[in-house]
Protein backbone atom coordinates (compact mmCIF):
# COMPACT_ATOMS: atom_id res chain seq x y z
CA UNK A 1 0.00 0.00 0.00
CA UNK A 2 1.25 3.46 -0.92
CA UNK A 3 1.14 6.39 1.49
CA UNK A 4 1.81 10.10 1.01
CA UNK A 5 3.21 11.65 4.19
CA UNK A 6 3.06 15.46 4.35
CA UNK A 7 5.11 16.58 7.37
CA UNK A 8 7.39 19.62 7.62
CA UNK A 9 9.50 18.29 10.50
CA UNK A 10 12.25 16.42 8.64
CA UNK A 11 13.24 14.24 11.60
CA UNK A 12 9.63 13.18 12.28
CA UNK A 13 9.00 12.56 8.60
CA UNK A 14 12.10 10.38 8.26
CA UNK A 15 11.26 8.42 11.40
CA UNK A 16 7.69 7.77 10.25
CA UNK A 17 8.84 6.87 6.74
CA UNK A 18 11.34 4.31 8.04
CA UNK A 19 8.82 2.83 10.47
CA UNK A 20 6.08 2.55 7.85
CA UNK A 21 8.44 1.02 5.29
CA UNK A 22 9.38 -1.59 7.88
CA UNK A 23 5.65 -2.41 7.96
CA UNK A 24 5.63 -3.00 4.17
CA UNK A 25 4.15 0.37 3.16
CA UNK A 26 5.61 2.40 0.30
CA UNK A 27 5.98 6.01 1.50
CA UNK A 28 6.48 9.26 -0.39
CA UNK A 29 7.23 12.41 1.63
CA UNK A 30 6.41 16.08 1.08
CA UNK A 31 7.54 18.82 3.48
CA UNK A 32 5.11 21.68 2.86
CA UNK A 33 1.48 22.12 1.88
CA UNK A 34 2.09 23.19 -1.71
CA UNK A 35 4.37 20.21 -2.37
CA UNK A 36 1.91 17.91 -0.62
CA UNK A 37 -0.97 19.11 -2.77
CA UNK A 38 1.01 18.79 -6.01
CA UNK A 39 2.21 15.30 -5.09
CA UNK A 40 -1.27 14.14 -4.07
CA UNK A 41 -2.73 15.28 -7.39
CA UNK A 42 0.12 13.96 -9.52
CA UNK A 43 -0.11 10.34 -8.41
CA UNK A 44 -2.44 7.80 -6.80
CA UNK A 45 -2.19 6.99 -3.08
CA UNK A 46 -4.06 4.65 -0.76
CA UNK A 47 -3.83 7.00 2.24
CA UNK A 48 -2.56 10.55 2.86
CA UNK A 49 -1.08 11.38 6.28
CA UNK A 50 -1.37 15.15 6.51
CA UNK A 51 0.11 17.35 9.24
CA UNK A 52 -1.96 20.43 10.09
CA UNK A 53 0.83 22.92 10.79
CA UNK A 54 2.58 23.15 7.42
CA UNK A 55 4.44 25.94 5.59
CA UNK A 56 2.70 27.43 2.55
CA UNK A 57 -0.77 25.83 2.60
CA UNK A 58 -1.68 24.38 5.99
CA UNK A 59 -3.14 20.90 6.32
CA UNK A 60 -6.74 22.12 6.52
CA UNK A 61 -6.31 24.03 3.25
CA UNK A 62 -4.66 21.08 1.51
CA UNK A 63 -7.46 18.77 2.60
CA UNK A 64 -10.16 21.26 1.58
CA UNK A 65 -8.71 21.78 -1.92
CA UNK A 66 -8.17 18.06 -2.51
CA UNK A 67 -11.80 17.34 -1.62
CA UNK A 68 -12.95 20.24 -3.82
CA UNK A 69 -10.96 18.66 -6.66
CA UNK A 70 -12.83 15.40 -6.13
CA UNK A 71 -9.86 13.56 -4.59
CA UNK A 72 -11.39 10.98 -2.22
CA UNK A 73 -8.16 9.40 -0.94
CA UNK A 74 -8.54 8.68 2.80
CA UNK A 75 -6.82 11.42 4.83
CA UNK A 76 -5.43 11.04 8.35
CA UNK A 77 -4.61 14.43 9.86
CA UNK A 78 -1.83 14.90 12.42
CA UNK A 79 -1.63 17.85 14.78
CA UNK A 80 0.05 18.96 17.98
CA UNK A 81 -3.32 20.31 19.09
CA UNK A 82 -6.15 18.10 20.34
CA UNK A 83 -8.71 20.79 21.12
CA UNK A 84 -12.22 19.84 20.10
CA UNK A 85 -12.53 22.76 17.67
CA UNK A 86 -9.37 21.64 15.83
CA UNK A 87 -10.71 18.10 15.46
CA UNK A 88 -14.06 19.42 14.23
CA UNK A 89 -12.37 21.70 11.68
CA UNK A 90 -10.25 18.84 10.34
CA UNK A 91 -13.26 16.57 9.93
CA UNK A 92 -15.37 19.36 8.44
CA UNK A 93 -12.89 20.02 5.64
CA UNK A 94 -12.98 16.35 4.65
CA UNK A 95 -10.44 14.45 6.74
CA UNK A 96 -11.35 10.84 7.56
CA UNK A 97 -9.53 10.61 10.88
CA UNK A 98 -7.51 12.76 13.27
CA UNK A 99 -4.50 11.93 15.47
CA UNK A 100 -2.97 14.31 18.01
CA UNK A 101 0.78 14.39 18.67
CA UNK A 102 2.48 12.78 20.46
CA UNK A 103 0.98 9.48 19.41
CA UNK A 104 1.90 5.82 19.62
CA UNK A 105 3.22 4.35 16.36
CA UNK A 106 1.02 1.30 17.01
CA UNK A 107 -2.04 3.56 17.16
CA UNK A 108 -1.01 5.17 13.87
CA UNK A 109 -0.74 1.72 12.27
CA UNK A 110 -4.17 0.76 13.58
CA UNK A 111 -5.71 3.96 12.17
CA UNK A 112 -4.08 3.29 8.80
CA UNK A 113 -5.38 -0.28 8.70
CA UNK A 114 -8.88 1.02 9.42
CA UNK A 115 -8.66 3.56 6.59
CA UNK A 116 -7.36 0.94 4.16
CA UNK A 117 -10.26 -1.45 4.64
CA UNK A 118 -12.52 -1.73 1.64
CA UNK A 119 -16.22 -1.02 2.33
CA UNK A 120 -17.14 -4.66 1.67
CA UNK A 121 -14.65 -5.81 4.28
CA UNK A 122 -16.83 -4.11 6.93
CA UNK A 123 -15.17 -4.61 10.31
CA UNK A 124 -13.22 -7.67 9.31
CA UNK A 125 -9.48 -7.10 9.49
CA UNK A 126 -8.24 -10.38 8.00
CA UNK A 127 -8.16 -10.60 4.20
CA UNK A 128 -9.25 -13.93 2.70
CA UNK A 129 -9.10 -15.42 -0.78
CA UNK A 130 -10.00 -19.11 -0.80
CA UNK A 131 -7.87 -20.76 1.88
CA UNK A 132 -5.31 -17.94 1.80
CA UNK A 133 -5.48 -15.41 4.66
CA UNK A 134 -3.53 -12.26 5.45
CA UNK A 135 -3.78 -10.52 8.82
CA UNK A 136 -2.48 -6.91 8.47
CA UNK A 137 -2.32 -6.37 12.23
CA UNK A 138 0.02 -9.34 12.73
CA UNK A 139 1.67 -9.29 9.28
CA UNK A 140 0.78 -12.98 9.18
CA UNK A 141 0.00 -14.99 6.04
CA UNK A 142 -1.39 -18.52 6.05
CA UNK A 143 -2.71 -20.94 3.49
CA UNK A 144 -4.62 -24.08 4.46
CA UNK A 145 -3.76 -23.12 8.07
CA UNK A 146 -0.02 -23.26 7.32
CA UNK A 147 1.93 -20.09 8.06
CA UNK A 148 3.92 -18.70 5.11
CA UNK A 149 7.08 -16.64 5.63
CA UNK A 150 7.38 -13.66 3.27
CA UNK A 151 9.87 -10.84 2.86
CA UNK A 152 8.61 -7.30 3.43
CA UNK A 153 8.23 -6.61 -0.28
CA UNK A 154 6.64 -9.99 -1.02
CA UNK A 155 4.13 -9.25 1.71
CA UNK A 156 3.40 -5.80 0.25
CA UNK A 157 2.78 -7.20 -3.23
CA UNK A 158 0.53 -9.94 -1.86
CA UNK A 159 -1.46 -7.50 0.30
CA UNK A 160 -2.13 -5.28 -2.71
CA UNK A 161 -3.26 -8.28 -4.75
CA UNK A 162 -5.53 -9.48 -1.95
CA UNK A 163 -7.10 -6.06 -1.37
CA UNK A 164 -7.96 -6.10 -5.07
CA UNK A 165 -8.90 -9.78 -5.34
CA UNK A 166 -10.55 -10.64 -8.64
CA UNK A 167 -9.29 -7.47 -10.35
CA UNK A 168 -6.64 -7.46 -13.06
CA UNK A 169 -3.68 -5.33 -11.94
CA UNK A 170 -1.03 -4.14 -14.36
CA UNK A 171 2.65 -4.18 -13.49
CA UNK A 172 2.56 -0.38 -13.44
CA UNK A 173 -0.27 -0.38 -10.90
CA UNK A 174 1.61 -2.81 -8.67
CA UNK A 175 4.77 -0.71 -8.87
CA UNK A 176 2.92 2.52 -8.06
CA UNK A 177 1.28 1.04 -4.94
CA UNK A 178 4.14 -1.06 -3.57
CA UNK A 179 7.23 1.08 -4.27
CA UNK A 180 7.75 4.77 -3.54
CA UNK A 181 8.61 7.17 -6.36
CA UNK A 182 12.30 7.25 -5.43
CA UNK A 183 12.66 3.52 -6.10
CA UNK A 184 14.27 2.43 -9.37
CA UNK A 185 11.84 -0.34 -10.29
CA UNK A 186 11.25 -1.99 -13.65
CA UNK A 187 8.32 -4.20 -14.77
CA UNK A 188 10.70 -7.17 -14.59
CA UNK A 189 10.94 -6.62 -10.83
CA UNK A 190 7.20 -7.26 -10.56
CA UNK A 191 7.56 -10.49 -12.54
CA UNK A 192 10.28 -11.57 -10.14
CA UNK A 193 8.17 -10.98 -7.02
CA UNK A 194 5.17 -12.70 -8.59
CA UNK A 195 7.43 -15.71 -9.22
CA UNK A 196 8.60 -15.64 -5.58
CA UNK A 197 5.00 -15.50 -4.34
CA UNK A 198 3.89 -18.35 -6.57
CA UNK A 199 6.67 -20.52 -5.16
CA UNK A 200 5.39 -19.85 -1.64
CA UNK A 201 1.60 -19.63 -1.88
CA UNK A 202 0.74 -21.66 -4.98
CA UNK A 203 3.29 -24.37 -5.69
CA UNK A 204 3.38 -26.07 -2.24
CA UNK A 205 -0.41 -26.37 -2.26
CA UNK A 206 -0.79 -27.55 -5.86
CA UNK A 207 -3.48 -24.93 -6.40
CA UNK A 208 -3.13 -21.65 -8.29
CA UNK A 209 -4.40 -18.38 -6.83
CA UNK A 210 -2.15 -15.94 -8.73
CA UNK A 211 -3.16 -15.82 -12.38
CA UNK A 212 -1.45 -14.13 -15.32
CA UNK A 213 -3.73 -12.22 -17.69
CA UNK A 214 -1.64 -12.03 -20.89
CA UNK A 215 -1.10 -8.50 -22.09
CA UNK A 216 -2.71 -6.96 -19.01
CA UNK A 217 -1.13 -8.13 -15.75
CA UNK A 218 -2.05 -10.34 -12.80
CA UNK A 219 -5.00 -11.11 -10.57
CA UNK A 220 -5.48 -13.05 -7.36
CA UNK A 221 -8.54 -15.25 -7.54
CA UNK A 222 -9.82 -18.56 -6.20
CA UNK A 223 -11.22 -20.41 -9.21
CA UNK A 224 -11.90 -23.66 -7.42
Amino acid sequence: MRILLVEDDVAIAQSLKEGLEDEAYAVDVAHDGDEGYRTATADEYDVIILDVMLPEMNGYEVCRVLRKDGNQTPILMLTARDAERDIVEGLDVGADDYLAKPFSFEVLLARLRALLRRPNEKLEEVLRVGDLTLDPSLKKVTRANQEISLTTKEYAVLEYLMRNAGKVLSKEQIISHVWDFDADVLPNNVELFIMFLRRKIDKPFDSKLIHTVPGFGYKLEDKS
